[in-house]
């Protein structure tokens, strides 16, 4: 028994062009070859209607995807052998067997619907880099996550080799097209560093627990999670000249805070952005910070720079007894 379409929705074409939807039928095939219905349409004056047809390997790619699973899995669970599980998926087998196609689907704990209406079935999110293909014009694993390389900074193989800071012209290796990352944990821990860019959010606190002259501004996840902050404060510049305009007033820099697996997200770029908004609406000019390490290329990146006369950093170690 060959399964390759379920429910062929066939609509007769009038004379005119418009369609006869009162002699419209559907026509449930399980032995028969899509070629074969489509062939008869055409001889009996009708024409299949387009997107129909169950894609049935990205349907099994997306289930492979929503459950975690890779092809070696599933055909371990299902019992198929992975390479039928692979041509099928890559299309080259037209007409898969009924009782082949059920198992893998169950195997990747989806369900089968024949002559269901379309609202009555959810169909499992689509893969995102289906249409991605490497160097060899081959898919990449459904169940892991894709992203194309436009840079080093973009493939963790350039990360530990530290040659990201190199000019093109000396990478000592060409970047591929794109890259995943096979170790679950490691998946795991990227989507959910993700979720965080995309739902962080950022606000300002006020009240009694802040100075006057002080600013706080903190960055919290949906459910209230503390993943940044920041604390600055204003003061008078003629504390440090001596003269001025007593209205004028200058930004210190306290500190950034960053939780640390939420490192690398642009968080501390928007707290600062926040007070450099902040500041555009007090209409405060300078802001002054002192930094070292990661601190230092943040700031840079921020709009920061150095300043000729920088103070000294200095160091005290308690006497050991």
């Amino acid at each position: 028994m060959s399964f390759h379409r379920v429910i062929h929705k066939v609509v007769h074409r009038s004379a005119t062009g418009v369609d006869n939807r009162a002699a419209s039928v559907e026509h449930r095939s399980v032995g028969e070859p899509v070629d074969a219905v489509e062939r008869r349409a055409v001889e009996q004056g009708t024409a299949v209607e387009q997107g129909t047809a169950v894609e049935l390997g990205r349907t099994l790619r997306a289930l492979r995807r929503r459950a975690d699973l890779s092809q070696r899995e599933l055909a371990e669970r299902s019992g198929v052998p992975q390479a039928t599980l692979a041509r099928i998926e890559s299309g080259r087998t037209r007409d898969p067997r009924f009782r082949t196609v059920e198992r893998l689907v169950r195997a990747a704990r989806g369900d089968l619907a024949i002559g269901a209406p379309a609202g009555e079935v959810l169909p499992a999110p689509e893969v995102p880099h289906d249409e991605m293909r490497d160097e060899a014009g081959r898919r990449y694993p459904a169940h892991l996550d894709v992203w194309e390389v436009r840079e080093p900074r973009d493939w963790p193989g350039a990360w530990w080799a530290d040659w990201y800071k190199l000019p093109p012209e000396r990478y000592p290796l060409p970047l591929p097209p794109a890259t995943y990352e096979r170790n679950r944990r490691y998946r795991d821990n990227r989507r959910r560093r993700e979720a965080v860019r995309r739902t962080v959010r950022l606000r300002r606190v006020t009240g009694a627990d802040v100075p006057h002259t002080g600013w706080r501004f903190v960055a919290e996840l949906p459910d209230g999670e503390l993943v940044g902050e920041l604390r600055a404060h204003e003061r008078d510049p003629h504390l440090r000249y001596g003269q001025g305009l007593a209205h004028e007033r200058e930004m210190v820099l306290d500190g950034i805070l960053v939780a640390y697996d939420y490192r690398r997200l642009g968080i501390g770029r928007q707290l600062v952005e926040a007070l450099v908004a902040g500041m555009r609406e007090r209409e405060i000019v300078s802001a002054y910070a002192i930094a070292d390490g990661p601190g230092i290329d943040l700031l840079l990146a921020c709009g920061f720079r150095f300043e000729a006369s920088r103070p000294a950093a200095l160091r005290l170690d308690r006497p050991r007894r």
